[in-house]
Order: structure tokens, then C-alpha cells, then sequence
């Protein structure tokens, strides 16, 4: 199979199951004009990370890497009017782009965006007293994501759900020899997971727009 096959197939059923309106749309688009990288959810990520959010029943929402705001609007969509998505972003760029984006999707009474390190205003959030998050959404430098996990459980309750994105890294995850450090952060996150007494989790691979990768979905049972 090709990607023009994969692409193909997303567009199939986006086109029957995926809406994207204006204010979506405008966020790719702006962030495209910004330079930012393309490496927002597609569409179809976009609404499971919405549905997810729904079937959790959440009201509150934990996004690690903001980018240009794309998958911030599905979640903060999928939350309640006095819900809260507090989503962290470090490049003060990025932050600006998805600002606007949030603020054209009319969610700024629900997101709060903050801007810096993540490692920096995961421990601020704790101190604040701030959650415990029905749904954590890691999607940020990937050799910090053990580092993210261990915030993670800090900021989560029983039942709540943790997803990492961008774990299979066009298969490169399956080599223990990698000098990535973004594949060795996947793994190393991998392997707490699955150490932990708290968690209970599956990888699912995925193909489509985005190429080849995957996601990771945890549960905090205890």
C-alpha cells in the first residue's frame, strides 16, 4: 500500500464521519501561513481525541504541545461550558498562532494556554492544586514523554485517560539500537507504562494523511 492509498482512504471517510468547519480549517491554514510544522492531528485524530473526551465524560483536560491550537479546539469542543482545557506550549510562536485560532473558535472561556516549558508549568499546575484531568493529551517533544507520564499520574485520578501521539515513529520504534532520542523517549515511555501498577494501556498503529505512526491510550485504573 502507498500513501496516495492511505490518503485516499482518510479522505473517504472524513468526508462522510469528519467535519471540519471554518474555524478548523482557519487554524491549519494560519498555521501553514505562520511556518509552524505540520505536525497537527489529522482530521480523523482530530475527532477521536474529541470522542474520547465524550465517551470520558471529561470536564477537565490536560494538552501537552499546543502547536497552532488544531487539536486543542477538537477537545475543548468535547468539553462541557464550564469545562477547562489547560494546554502548554513552549515556542512563544506557536503559542500566538494558536491563541488566535482558540480565540476564533470562541473556546477562550475553556482553554487556558500557557506558554513555556512544559517540564517548567507541569509543577506550577501541581502546586496550584490545579486538576485531576479526566484526559491527558501528550503530544510534545518526544524524549521528555517519561518525564510527561510521571506528570501525568501526578495530575490524574482512577479513570482517567492518558494518550500519547506519535509513538510508532514510521516503525523506528521497534529498534532498541535507535540514536534517536525521540525513539528512545517513545520506548522509555512505553516501558513505564507498562511497569506501572496504575495504568492499563494498548498501542494502536495507524495509516492515513499523516503517514505512518500510532498512538498510545492508557487508562489510570487506581
Amino acid at each position: 500500500m502507498s500513501q496516495e492509498t492511505w490518503t485516499a482512504v482518510d479522505d473517504y471517510f472524513n468526508g462522510l464521519l469528519v467535519e471540519e468547519d471554518e474555524a478548523l480549517l482557519k487554524a491549519v491554514a494560519s498555521s501553514d501561513a505562520a511556518g509552524l510544522p505540520p505536525h497537527q492531528v489529522s482530521p480523523s485524530q482530530g475527532k477521536l481525541l474529541s470522542l474520547l473526551a465524550t465517551l470520558r465524560g471529561a470536564r477537565t483536560v490536560l494538552e501537552i504541545g499546543t502547536l497552532g491550537g488544531y487539536s486543542t479546539i477538537w477537545l475543548a469542543r468535547a468539553l462541557p461550558a464550564d469545562g477547562l482545557l489547560v494546554t502548554l506550549e513552549a515556542d512563544a510562536t506557536c503559542a500566538a498562532v494558536a491563541a488566535a485560532n482558540i480565540s476564533r473558535a470562541g473556546l477562550d472561556g475553556i482553554v487556558d494556554l500557557r506558554v513555556g516549558r512544559a517540564l517548567d508549568s507541569l509543577p506550577q499546575l501541581a502546586d496550584a492544586g490545579q486538576g485531576p484531568f479526566d484526559l491527558v493529551f501528550i503530544d510534545a517533544d518526544k524524549p521528555s514523554n517519561p518525564q510527561y507520564l510521571e506528570w501525568a499520574l501526578k495530575l490524574t485520578r482512577p479513570g482517567s485517560v492518558i494518550v500519547g501521539d506519535n509513538v510508532v515513529r514510521d516503525g523506528a520504534v521497534a529498534d532498541a539500537t535507535s540514536a534517536d532520542p525521540r525513539v528512545q523517549g517513545v520506548r522509555r515511555f512505553t516501558e513505564l507504562i507498562s511497569e506501572h501498577p496504575r495504568l492499563t494501556a494498548t498501542t494502536i498503529q495507524t495509516v492515513g494523511a499523516k503517514g505512518y505512526d500510532g498512538f498510545t491510550l492508557a487508562l489510570v485504573t487506581r
